[in-house]
């Protein structure tokens, strides 16, 4: 029952792409069509941007300040929680459900009313998780989440870097289970599916090669394949990634040190935007969704871009 749902929640994704598809030719560059502008500056590290769209409100994590804020339609910004666990991602799904990676162990739930966080999963094999980082959730309602070194107690509870799957709540009340979907990585870090839902991308921060997976099934993956190499700055080698998004079209955004490196779906980098702080994370907002949310150390910021980020 449950692989015949992910099925047909994939097929109904695949129709809708392909008709986008039909609809919008496959860009061969891509460009910012406003200026970079500042939101707000003053925090110690932002991460993890993320739209809401029945409120209009963009949420962003600042880590070190152990805080989650919201950005509102009218511009001011709020303090959503401030006993966050050091969250990082941040995913508002199609349920409208917003889930995030607690860096303190734990992926959680929380309550858009009160700020109050459930947890999800917070164990694998009896330990705790190192660092949860960066999440997705599939068709079917299951979480994929990479789970890095960054704040992480040493040594490693996992002894190595990978990516989990968090299955969906069931109808009839089972707990959700986690399974460990990959082998060791070099600090696996932004991660995002397809619009089909048949590839999950994992862009890890200790290499420059960036990494795609074929998805077989809910949690069931095939052996990773290169996807694209990041261009790397001027005198450097080997810097990798931190956070990805998507667009209707596939095409992969990837914060990196030089900026947003942007990808097509066949590996070809086919745009670079730059901001004034290096990147961590990115994301698609705005009633088109057509407005690029960058967290970047110190900062928010935003950019208007030619086509719709994937929801």
């Amino acid at each position: 029952m449950k692989m015949t749902r992910w099925i047909y929640c994939t097929a109904i994704l695949l129709m809708g792409t392909i008709g986008s598809a039909q609809d919008e030719p496959a860009a061969e560059s891509i460009e910012p069509i406003g200026k970079v502008e500042l939101v707000q500056d003053g925090y110690a590290f932002t991460e993890g941007p993320a739209w809401e769209p029945k409120s209009k409100s963009l949420f962003f994590s600042d880590i070190p300040n152990n805080s989650v804020f919201r950005l509102r339609e009218d511009g001011s910004i709020d303090r959503f929680t401030d006993q966050s666990g050091h969250t990082n991602g941040i995913l508002i799904a199609s349920d409208g459900k917003i889930r995030a990676c607690q860096m303190d162990g734990q992926v959680v739930e929380y309550d858009i009313k009160t700020g109050a966080a459930t947890t999800l999963a917070d164990k694998f094999g009896g330990r705790r998780f190192n660092a949860p980082n960066d999440l997705i959730v599939d068709a079917n309602g299951g979480i994929y989440f990479t789970d890095p070194l960054f704040r992480a107690p040493t040594p490693l509870p996992q002894t190595i870097q990978a990516v989990y799957y968090i299955s969906p709540a069931s109808d009839d009340g089972e707990p959700r289970r986690v399974s460990r979907v990959t082998s060791d990585i070099k600090a696996p870090n932004g991660i995002g599916l397809s619009p089909d839902g048949s590839r999950l991308y994992v862009c890890p921060s200790g290499q420059s090669e960036m990494l795609v997976y074929e998805v077989l099934g809910p949690g069931k993956l095939s052996p990773a394949k290169t996807f694209c190499e990041l261009t790397q700055p001027e005198g450097k080698s080997g810097t990798g990634a931190d956070g990805i998004a998507l667009d209707v079209q596939g095409n992969v955004y990837i914060t990196s040190d030089l900026g947003v490196q942007i990808f097509s779906p066949a590996g070809k980098q086919i745009g670079l935007v730059e901001f004034p702080q290096k990147p961590a994370n990115v994301s698609f907002g705005g009633d088109d969704r057509k407005t690029m949310y960058v967290t970047a150390r110190t900062g928010l910021y935003r950019v208007a871009m030619p086509i719709a980020g994937l929801h």
